[in-house]
C-alpha cells in the first residue's frame, strides 16, 4: 500500500507539472523573440551579411602583393631553328638550343625553379574604391538584416493582436451561445406547459443554431491567426494561451516623432543608394594604368653540356645531371600597364550604374512619401480608434440593460421572443464592437510605430 500511495503521488504530480507547462502564456515580447531567433528570412539575411562581411577583409588583402613559387622537371630534346615564333596561346615549348643543321634526337633532363613576386603598388584608387565598395554592400547587408527584425517585430506583434482579437471574440460567441441556450430550453418548457406559443421554442432552437455557426466561424477566424502567428514564430503549434492583461487597457503615451532618417527602411533604401554610387566610383577608376613592381629569381638545371653546339655528344641523360641547377638569375623592375580601350569600353558600364543610382533615388524618395502617409492614416486611426474605445464600454451598457429588461418581460409574458431575439443580437454585436475596439487601440499604435521606424513606441507600451 505504501508503495502504490507513492505510485499515485508521483502521477499526480507529473500530471500536474505537463499540465502547467502546456499553459504557459506567451507574451508579446516571447513571441518576437522567438521569431528573430527561428524565421528563415531572418536566418538567410544574417548569413548574407556575413559573407558581405568576408567580401571586405577580402578586398583588403588585395593590397597584398602576388608571390608565386614554380618548379618543372622536363625530359626531350633541345633542337633550335633561326626564325620568328609566338608561342599563341600557350602552344609554343620553350626548347633552347643550338641551330644545327640537321635534325637529332639527342634527349636528357632539363629542370626550372622560380621565384616570382608583383605587386602592383599604385593603382590611382582602385583597390581603395574596391574596399569602399565591399564596405557599402556590407552595411546594405547588415541594415537589410536590422529592416527584415524590424518588419518582422511587427507582423508578429499584429498577428499577436489580430490572435487576441479573435480569441475575445470566441469568447463573446460561446456567452452569446450560453445565452441562447438557457432561453431555448426555458421557451421549451413554457411551450410544453402552454405558456407561449410553440413557435417561440421554434425561433429559440433558430438563435441558438445561429449561435452556434457565429462560435464556430469565430473558432476559425482564432484557428487562422494562431497558425499566421505560428509561421512567423517559426513553430509548427497551433493553439497559443496569449497574455490578455495589456489588451484591457490603453497604452499611456500615443505620442511620437517624426520619421527620421534612422528608419530602417529608410537607412536600407540609403545603403542601397551608397552601394550603387560607390560601383560608379570603382568603375570610373578602372579608367587609369596600374603601375607594378615585380622581381623574379630563376635556377636551371640541364643535361647538356656548354659545349653541345660543338660536339652533340656532350649530353648526359641522366636525371640527377638534368634537374641540379647550375645557372641562376634574378631580375627586379618597374612596369605600367595601361588598356586605353577600357575608356571605351567602361563608359556605358560606368552610365549604366548611374542610371541605376537615379532610379535607387526615386525608390528612397517613394518610400519616405508611403511612411510619411501611412503615419498620418496611423494617427488618424489612433484618434477614431480612442473614440469608439470610450464609446464600446456605453453601447455595450446600454446593451446589457436592453437585453436584462427583455429577458425579465419574456419571462413574465409581457414581451415577446422576436423582442429578446432582437436583445439578444444587439448585445452580441455590442460585445464584438468592445472586443475589436480594444484591439484597434493598440493596432492603431502599432501601426504608427512602423510608420515612426520606433518599435519601441509600442513594445514599451504591451
Amino acid at each position: 500500500m505504501y508503495r502504490l500511495s507513492l505510485f499515485f503521488l508521483f502521477l499526480f504530480l507529473f500530471i500536474n507539472l505537463n499540465t502547467g507547462a502546456n499553459a504557459q502564456t506567451l507574451s508579446l515580447k516571447q513571441a518576437v523573440s522567438t521569431a528573430l531567433a527561428n524565421y528563415g528570412t531572418i536566418k538567410a539575411k544574417d548569413s548574407y551579411a556575413n559573407a558581405s562581411k568576408s567580401t571586405v577583409v577580402q578586398a583588403k588583402r588585395e593590397y597584398l602583393p602576388n608571390f608565386s613559387l614554380s618548379a618543372q622537371q622536363d625530359y626531350g630534346t633541345i633542337n633550335g631553328q633561326n626564325g620568328p615564333q609566338y608561342g599563341f596561346g600557350g602552344l609554343g615549348t620553350a626548347s633552347s638550343g643550338p641551330a644545327l643543321d640537321k635534325q637529332n634526337w639527342n634527349a636528357a633532363f632539363g629542370a626550372l625553379y622560380l621565384a616570382n613576386i608583383n605587386w602592383d603598388f599604385f593603382t590611382f584608387g582602385k583597390i581603395k574604391d574596391r574596399i569602399k565598395v565591399a564596405n557599402a554592400t556590407y552595411n546594405r547587408d547588415k541594415n537589410d538584416l536590422e529592416q527584415e527584425k524590424f518588419q518582422q517585430e511587427i507582423r508578429v506583434s499584429a498577428a499577436y493582436l489580430n490572435l487576441l482579437a479573435a480569441q475575445r471574440i470566441t469568447k463573446s460567441q460561446q456567452k452569446n451561445l450560453d445565452r441562447a441556450i438557457t432561453f431555448q430550453n426555458t421557451a421549451i418548457i413554457r411551450a410544453k406547459n402552454g405558456l407561449i406559443a410553440g413557435v417561440d421554442s421554434s425561433l429559440a432552437k433558430a438563435e441558438v443554431s445561429n449561435a452556434k455557426i457565429a462560435l464556430t466561424k469565430a473558432k476559425d477566424l482564432e484557428q487562422e491567426q494562431a497558425n499566421r502567428l505560428g509561421v512567423l514564430m517559426g513553430l509548427t503549434a497551433t493553439h497559443y494561451d496569449l497574455d490578455t492583461a495589456s489588451i484591457t487597457r490603453i497604452p499611456q503615451s500615443l505620442l511620437g516623432d517624426s520619421i527620421s532618417s534612422t528608419h530602417p527602411l529608410l537607412r536600407f533604401y540609403q545603403n542601397r543608394l551608397e552601394v550603387s554610387q560607390q560601383q560608379a566610383s570603382y568603375f570610373k577608376k578602372l579608367y587609369y594604368p596600374t603601375l607594378s613592381l615585380f622581381g623574379v629569381m630563376q635556377g636551371r638545371g640541364s643535361g647538356f653540356s656548354p659545349g653541345y653546339a660543338l660536339d652533340q655528344t656532350a649530353f648526359s641523360s641522366s636525371y640527377l645531371d638534368g634537374i641540379n641547377p647550375t645557372r641562376g638569375n634574378y631580375l627586379i623592375g618597374i612596369g605600367i600597364s595601361w588598356n586605353l580601350s577600357t575608356l571605351l569600353k567602361n563608359h556605358p558600364q560606368v552610365r549604366a550604374q548611374e542610371y541605376i543610382s537615379e532610379g535607387l533615388k526615386a525608390e528612397y524618395n517613394l518610400l519616405d512619401q508611403q511612411l510619411k502617409a501611412q503615419l498620418a492614416l496611423a494617427e488618424t486611426k489612433l484618434t477614431n480608434a480612442m473614440a469608439n474605445y470610450r464609446e464600446a464600454p456605453v453601447q455595450v451598457k446600454a446593451a446589457s440593460d436592453a437585453y436584462l429588461q427583455k429577458s425579465t418581460l419574456y419571462k413574465n409574458g409581457l414581451t415577446t421572443m422576436v423582442d429578446l431575439t432582437q436583445a439578444l443580437f444587439t448585445l452580441n454585436r455590442a460585445e464584438t464592437d468592445r472586443d475589436i475596439a480594444y484591439t484597434n487601440v493598440w493596432q492603431a499604435l502599432l501601426l504608427k510605430s512602423a510608420a515612426l521606424g520606433n518599435y519601441d513606441l509600442f513594445i514599451n507600451e504591451f
